[in-house]
């Protein structure tokens, strides 16, 4: 198992980012190699990627969801990952987003990447495109305020 992690400093409201890594369609305007997300429903999504010549289709759940503060995931079928992108309030106009990124190398490609550090180099690489695209357009290009609560 492969964890990444990452955080990023935002010069937008907390708010602001939240909203916008919700709108999972637009992923692929800011992560390298991830060719498309579609939202199957309020909690799923199907993602196509594609990472040196490799390509992916899996599904994944979102498991835990609560504005402002932290989105959770895990695959449910295909590749083996999960992940959680956790959103801290450092004044009005700033914030900082900390990734945690969990996935299990499959083929002989992907198992070299983890020996390379690929995952936490790809990890970091999407944080800092994610802070200029929000930085850049300064609103959220739609948003999602639903809560899906981890069961206790």
């Amino acid at each position: 198992m492969t964890t990444a992690e990452h955080s990023v400093d935002v010069a937008v409201p907390v708010r602001t980012a939240y909203d916008q890594w919700t709108q999972f369609e637009d992923f692929p305007k800011f992560m390298d190699g991830v060719e498309s997300i579609s939202q199957v429903s309020e909690r799923r999504n199907h993602w196509v990627t594609k990472f040196a010549g490799v390509s992916r289709e899996f599904d994944t759940e979102i498991t835990e969801q609560i504005p402002d503060d932290r989105i959770a995931w895990k695959s449910v079928d295909g590749v083996s990952h999960a992940g959680v992108v956790t959103f801290h309030r450092l004044d009005d106009t700033h914030c900082r987003l900390m990734l945690q990124l969990d996935l299990q190398p499959d083929g002989f490609v992907e198992k070299a990447g983890e020996k390379l550090g690929v995952v936490g180099h790809q990890a970091k690489s999407d944080m800092e495109n994610f802070k200029r695209f929000i930085e850049a357009r300064g609103t959220a290009t739609g948003s999602y305020r639903g809560t899906t609560e981890q069961p206790t």
